[in-house]
C-alpha cells in the first residue's frame, strides 16, 4: 500500500525488451536507503516488486499485463519517473490509499499557469470518470491529487509549486498519457452496495447490516 506522496524522481537507466515483458533498470537515491530485493515500489503509479538492487539503482521486471494496462510500454531511456516505496503501518498517510494498482490511461488535455501552481485537465476513461466526484482523490502517476471538478469526459486538478518540484507532473505536455488510479474506498462502496445485500431476507443495507459485517 502507498500514500500517493512521490518520494523521489529517478531516471530509467536502461530497458531490456523481453516478448512479453519489460525490465527496467531505474536510477535512484533517497528511496534505496532500505530498499530490499523483493519489496514493493511504484513506478510513475504502477506497483512493481524490486527484482535487483545496485549500488544506484534498481531493477523491476513489468509483465505483459502490467505494459498493457498503464504508461510503461511507453517509458524510453533518460524518462524521469515519480517513485515511492510501500508505506509502514506507522507512517502518516499524507495523501490517501493507493494500491498501485493502475486502473486507467488518461492525457493531458490541458495546462494553465495559475500563480505558481499549474491547473491540469486530464482526459480520462468511463471507467475512470465513475469514481471521479469533486473533492474526491486521484492518483496520477502515482501522484496523490485532489479532484477540483470534473468537466464532461475529463476532471481536473491543480499542481501546487511542491507537487511541481517533486514530481514529474510539471513538466508534463498536452496530449501525453499518465496511469490513473481511483480512489480505492469508492471503489468498495459500489461493490458493497451492489453485493453486499446477498445474505437470505436482506434486502437492504442499513446501520445494523453495516455494523454485523464490521464496518463501524
Amino acid at each position: 500500500m502507498f500514500s500517493g506522496i512521490i518520494e523521489e524522481i529517478g531516471l530509467i537507466r536502461d530497458i531490456k525488451k523481453g516478448a512479453r515483458s519489460y525490465k527496467l533498470a531505474v536510477s535512484a537515491g533517497k528511496v534505496l536507503s532500505d530498499l530490499k530485493e523483493g519489496d514493493s515500489i511504484t513506478v510513475n503509479g504502477a506497483c512493481m516488486t524490486v527484482s535487483m538492487l545496485k549500488e544506484k539503482e534498481f531493477s523491476v521486471d513489468a509483465s505483459f499485463e502490467t505494459l498493457n494496462i498503464t504508461t510503461l510500454s511507453d517509458l524510453k531511456k533518460g524518462d524521469s519517473v515519480n517513485l515511492e516505496r510501500a508505506i509502514r503501518l506507522s507512517d502518516r498517510i499524507g495523501g490517501h490509499l493507493v494500491t498501485g494498482h493502475v486502473d486507467g490511461v488518461g492525457s493531458i488535455a490541458s495546462r494553465k499557469d495559475v500563480g505558481d501552481s499549474i491547473a491540469l485537465k486530464i482526459a480520462a476513461p468511463p471507467n475512470i470518470l465513475k469514481y471521479s466526484i469533486k473533492k474526491g482523490s486521484i492518483a496520477i502517476d502515482g501522484v496523490s491529487l485532489t479532484i477540483n471538478d470534473v468537466e464532461g469526459s475529463s476532471f481536473l486538478v491543480m499542481l501546487i509549486p511542491f507537487t511541481i518540484k517533486m514530481t514529474t507532473l510539471g513538466s508534463r505536455k498536452i496530449g501525453e498519457k499518465v496511469n490513473l488510479e481511483n480512489d480505492l474506498i469508492g471503489k468498495y462502496v459500489e461493490a458493497f452496495l451492489i453485493h453486499g445485500n446477498r445474505e437470505p431476507n436482506k434486502d437492504t443495507i442499513d446501520m445494523e447490516f453495516i455494523r454485523e459485517h464490521g464496518f463501524i
